[in-house]
């Protein structure tokens, strides 16, 4: 038989998860009947919530006569019933004082950035700078160093110079090497960490003839040392926070928490690249990494011009507010779009 979710029904669960996201307590029949005016009996609202646990949406912890909600509660409470927000004067002025006082300096606005978000949610936030755009080769150069051993000389079009070592099994001789040097300035010119594929390097080293085992080696080098030059830099403030929600007093759910939130490259996944301003609300499994099952991550990119520069995490409990992370979220990003948008002169 299916039971559908009328308005009785929708009152009790919106009850339920507004009392939960405040007090972290398991909520019964009593505490609605008492707290919330609805005119029904608290057996009335017992047989409700018996509805809604058989439906999935909420659940009884064990050895608790209350019931929390579930993913599945919390998903219809964002999608349908959660009221949007405006963020505050105190925090708008915050949010813009906070951008404003670290315009000159992206890297450092974005570190404020996390911490500011991290100060209005209490839950932890991550960042990830932005990459204005990626770099491109303007120059390579090989110095011998000695008959196995030449410095790789690279410019980029970031203004970036690179210094690199590279050995090689075996000598070289150095008008060879300055015929190599030549071969790459030319074929890797407007090149980016991107486009030098394998495919593209062996192609590329077939060309150096009987030195194709150095030019590979080279080539190596060369997509290495663009590759770091890409990389993304990742903020992360308010850690400790989670601390205080006592649902991570658990050791075990807080060690995996913290855990992922020290791996970059899981930030980096999770933040993901998502090609429009949307802000997106994932809860527990819903996110794409397991350590963060029992937590809900709010997440969106800024951009100007249509160009994705980064993304913005909020993670907290299941129970965080959200109603209150996506206004502070909105927030920011408006913010940092219109400078973004000024700094691209687009």
């Amino acid at each position: 038989m299916s039971m559908l979710l009328n308005d009785r029904k929708i009152k009790i669960l919106e009850a339920i998860i507004n009392d939960y996201i405040q007090t972290a307590e398991p909520i019964g029949s009593r505490t609605i009947a008492k707290k919330y005016d609805m005119g029904i009996s608290s057996a009335t609202i017992r047989n409700e919530m018996s509805d809604l646990e058989d439906m999935g949406f909420i659940v009884q912890p064990h050895a608790s006569a209350g019931r929390i909600p579930t993913d599945k509660g919390y998903r219809f409470f964002v999608d349908s019933l959660m009221r949007r927000r405006e963020l505050s004067d105190e925090e708008a002025q915050f949010l813009q004082s906070v951008i404003a006082n670290n315009i000159s300096q992206i890297d450092y606005m974005m570190q404020e950035t996390a911490k500011a978000i991290a100060a209005l949610t209490k839950c932890a936030t991550i960042v990830s700078e932005p990459q204005v755009k990626k770099a491109r080769i303007k120059k390579v150069q090989f110095v011998p160093v000695d008959e196995r051993a030449f410095v790789m000389v690279l410019v980029t079009d970031t203004k970036v110079v690179k210094n690199h070592m590279v050995y090689v099994d075996r000598a070289v001789d150095p008008l060879a090497l300055a015929g190599l040097s030549a071969l790459m300035d030319s074929g890797l010119l407007g090149k980016s960490s991107e486009d030098i594929t394998n495919d593209f390097a062996a192609s590329m080293a077939r060309l150096a003839g009987s030195d194709y085992d150095v030019a590979l080696a080279a080539l190596r080098c060369v997509s290495e040392v663009m590759k770091t030059e890409d990389d993304i830099q990742i903020y992360t403030s308010g850690i400790r926070n989670i601390l205080s929600f006592p649902e991570f007093s658990d050791l075990e759910k807080a060690k995996a928490m913290f855990q992922a939130l020290e791996e970059k490259d899981m930030l980096i996944t999770l933040l993901g690249k998502s090609s429009n301003d949307k802000i997106q609300v994932l809860i527990g499994q819903e996110n794409s990494l397991e350590l963060l099952y029992d937590c809900s991550v709010i997440k969106a990119s800024y951009s100007a011009s249509g160009q994705n520069f980064g993304s913005i995490g909020i993670i907290g409990p299941k129970r965080m507010d959200y109603s209150q992370a996506v206004a502070v979220l909105g927030g920011i990003l408006k913010h940092i779009n219109a400078v973004l948008k000024a700094i691209s002169g687009r």
